[in-house]
């Protein structure tokens, strides 16, 4: 347990004992979401809807799953129609996607050469092997 939380009560812990059944309403369900698309602790988001963490688990697994996918969607999706549009913020957009999703890089290595067939690297191999010794002044 964190230090800061021993000698909390149980409601400042977010463990609100109660022997009340928690049945979770849509607007609690959107705020959960929101708060868990935020990274708001899952402590602090159990605070706010009034009950233990365990009980935010059980009811709201997938808002809390799905919030932070949820809005890095959104974010994603904005960035891409900013990147598609005209203007200076389009510029600087497009650069960030490309670099962040595409993988371009001014500091990226040239890409490798595709590899040699067999008889390609035999070939190359036939006429290296005598380079450093006496046979490569006789070879050529």
């Amino acid at each position: 347990m964190d230090l800061q939380l021993r000698g909390q009560s149980a409601a400042l812990r977010g463990q609100m004992p109660t022997n009340k059944k928690h049945i979770p309403t849509a607007e609690q369900r959107r705020q959960v979401e929101a708060m868990s698309a935020y990274g708001i602790p899952e402590l602090d988001i159990a605070r706010v809807i009034g009950v233990d963490r365990m009980t935010l688990r059980k009811h709201y697994r997938d808002e809390l799953d799905l919030g932070h996918v949820k809005a890095n969607a959104k974010v994603a999706d904005n960035l891409f129609k900013i990147a598609t549009g005209t203007g200076r913020e389009a510029v600087t957009a497009a650069i960030f996607w490309l670099k962040v999703r595409a993988g371009w890089s001014e500091y990226a290595p040239s890409p490798l050469p595709p590899p040699l067939g067999k008889k390609e690297q035999a070939q190359i191999d036939a006429v290296d092997s005598a380079k450093g010794t006496e046979w490569g002044t006789l070879v050529h």
